[in-house]
């Protein structure tokens, strides 16, 4: 893990922090190329990206404090102003609210900017897990397999304690006292990101109905983080059986893939009813 990139005098780039701005100028450089491509105006570009920036860390952060209450009770200024709280759920919310303000702000079709700004959430996304690696926060379950990785000083430190004091619901007497290794979810999560990324940004110049990108986006990064969750850490709220549970992650996620399976049947059926309006 890398938490702090580099130093320049008393200043610390932090790899966490540098990630999200390397997140928002690939997403504001590839939106303003789209608005030039279709005709909008460029501003929109910057518009669009910064609301769906703010929004997307307040939705993560607020998000990763309510999945986290006790942590927050045992350690507030801490949980608050860590580097740690990049919940993909929270950030969608956050980012979509952030989005459609400014949509709405400039009289836009909501359906025609979701299809263009969906291949931009996904990938933000992506990229912004690689500084979650590089802090150790959100990793994966214990493993003894070769691609484990470590994280003495994680978000928490991937330690026997932690595990026990934090995740006493996950079963590490397999491992020694002391630090242990975990799955490196994150850069899982990077891979798959960007491979959802490739798929969504190919099609976006083949699109027949408007919001059916976006509601695409929805399902595929669902079923993605569905099935990550099964080996993070987060705890489970609905069991089946002894041995199956969902985490309130994987709960939102079919509620995702739910929400964009039915409108991309009823915006096929029903066809292109807005009008955009281009400035």
């Amino acid at each position: 893990m890398i938490p702090v990139l580099f130093k320049i005098g008393p200043l610390s780039i932090y790899s966490f922090g540098f990630m999200l701005v390397v997140a928002f100028y690939s997403c504001y450089y590839l939106l303003t190329k789209e608005m030039k491509r279709l005709g909008y105006d460029e501003k929109l570009a910057s518009d669009l990206v910064f609301a769906a920036a703010v929004g997307g860390i307040l939705g993560s952060k607020i998000y990763y404090l309510l999945e986290n209450l006790g942590r927050v009770i045992d350690d507030p200024i801490g949980m608050i102003f860590s580097g740690a709280g990049l919940v993909f759920l929270g950030g969608l919310i956050g980012g979509t609210l952030g989005v459609t303000w400014v949509i709405r702000k400039n009289n836009l079709a909501w359906f025609e900017f979701g299809d263009i700004v969906a291949p931009l959430l996904i990938l933000g996304y992506a990229i912004g897990r690689i500084g979650c690696f590089l802090v150790g926060d959100d990793y994966g379950l214990p493993t003894h397999h070769p691609i484990g990785v470590t994280f003495e000083k994680g978000i928490p430190p991937t330690t026997t304690y932690s595990f026990e004091t934090y995740y006493p619901w996950i079963d590490i007497s397999g491992f020694d006292p002391g630090v242990i290794t975990v799955l490196p979810t994150q850069l899982m999560e990077t891979a798959m990101g960007l491979m959802i990324f490739i798929y969504l940004w190919k099609k976006r110049k083949s699109i027949t109905v408007k919001g059916s990108l976006f509601f695409t986006y929805l399902i595929l990064a669902g079923v993605e983080r569905f099935f990550i969750e099964f080996v993070r850490t987060n705890p489970k709220y609905v069991w089946f059986g002894d041995s199956m549970g969902l985490s309130g992650a994987q709960l939102l996620s079919v509620v995702m893939i739910v929400i964009g399976g039915i409108f991309l049947r009823y915006r096929s059926r029903r066809g292109n009813v807005e009008s955009p309006e281009k400035h």
